[in-house]
């Protein structure tokens, strides 16, 4: 086999390919595989670590377990999209689990997702909870406290935080996840799944324990403009344009365009203010600048998750355009890469009578 190509050659299909996302996991991504593996022990299955170029010990860690192990080329490459894809490239699966370099992966929660889309041949994926183990920093209070519908039990109209996904559901819209997305991949994807026909589920049972970032609160947001995280929105809305979700995908962002307008009443004001220097104007200017701090400190009973929330909301805002602006691959673009360990065996069936249907 040619490195980064697909194995075409002696092509052998698998009942599940796990498919998990790295980047500087080292910490994390021995335990992550171990859960892995004993996830799918017995099944006819691989387990493939995809790498967006780690600096740390990552993949020397990786490389005593049975994986199989795929690398960017290009360290300019990374982005939350481009991961999934990257392993989907190398994936031989029936069906294709997606997770992440510092999550627990549940045994049955894979038993129980490969069972339900069995059953069910108008899924195109199913997920389950998502454990946050790490409380610490106020980024993941902040998503607990916001308690989105997607993360119950029954439909949903995406999978965040990854799932497992019928191949022919992936094959239908071309390709895993968008390369080009730096964050939002999980909603792209459910919206060309959704335009495609599909639908998804949560089951009401634990997927993973998330193990999540030490870094502190404003170190994180920082990263997060630095590594184009928050161009995720613009990516987003960008790629769907021309497409039959583009009015969906606009939707899924307006709180952003809220804060884009609100900073432009803020503009208006100040400027008003400057001209004239009245009393009012500036007290209203004051008061508008204050007011979602103080709603949102309100409804999440907490000052603290007040103003991280609007510094977050304020960040989004300005990454989406800059991710506007940002061009972009075709989606279906070979990802540059290359196989670092290659021709691992499937592990082995406990049951050699098993049959696997992705119907």
């Amino acid at each position: 086999m040619k490195v980064g190509d697909l194995p075409v050659a002696g092509y052998t299909p698998c009942e599940v390919s796990v498919i998990i996302k790295a980047l500087n996991e080292e910490g994390n991504i021995a335990r992550t595989l171990q859960f892995a593996l004993a996830a799918v022990a017995g099944r006819n299955a691989e387990v493939i670590l995809a790498d967006s170029l780690s600096t740390d010990r990552t993949v020397e860690i990786a490389r005593t377990f049975p994986i199989q192990i795929v690398q960017l080329s290009k360290s300019a490459d990374r982005g939350c999209g481009v991961g999934a894809q990257l392993g989907y490239q190398f994936s031989r699966g029936r069906f294709v689990l997606v997770t992440d370099g510092d999550m627990d992966l549940q045994r049955e929660f894979v038993d129980a997702g490969i069972n339900r889309l069995l059953a069910d041949p108008s899924l195109g994926g199913v997920g389950g909870s998502i454990v946050d183990v790490n409380m610490d920093n106020i980024e993941y209070r902040a998503r607990q406290a916001r308690a989105p519908r997607d993360a119950f039990a029954g439909p949903v109209d995406r999978l965040n935080g990854g799932g497992l996904f019928r191949r022919t559901a992936i094959e239908s819209i071309e390709y895993l996840t968008n390369r080009n997305l730096h964050a939002c991949e999980e909603l792209e994807q459910a919206l060309r799944l959704q335009s495609a026909g599909w639908r998804m589920e949560r089951l009401a049972l634990i997927a993973v324990y998330h193990h999540g970032h030490t870094a502190a609160t404003w170190s994180l947001m920082s990263r997060r403009w630095s590594s184009r995280y928050v161009c995720g929105a613009g990516e987003l809305l960008r790629s769907a344009v021309g497409k039959p979700y583009f009015w969906n995908a606009v939707r899924t962002q307006r709180h952003l365009f809220v804060v884009l307008g609100w900073w432009g009443a803020l503009a208006l004001l100040l400027t008003i203010w400057l001209t004239n220097n009245s009393p009012i104007v500036g007290i209203s200017m004051l008061t508008l600048a204050a007011l979602p701090v103080v709603l949102m400190s309100w409804r999440r009973h907490s000052l603290a998750l007040g103003i991280y929330s609007v510094a977050a909301w304020c960040l989004d805002a300005a990454g989406l355009i800059r991710g506007l602006s940002r061009k972009q691959l075709e989606p279906t673009e070979r990802i540059e890469a290359r196989s670092l360990v290659t021709n691992v065996s499937p592990l082995k069936h406990t049951n050699t009578n098993a049959k696997v249907s992705t119907k």
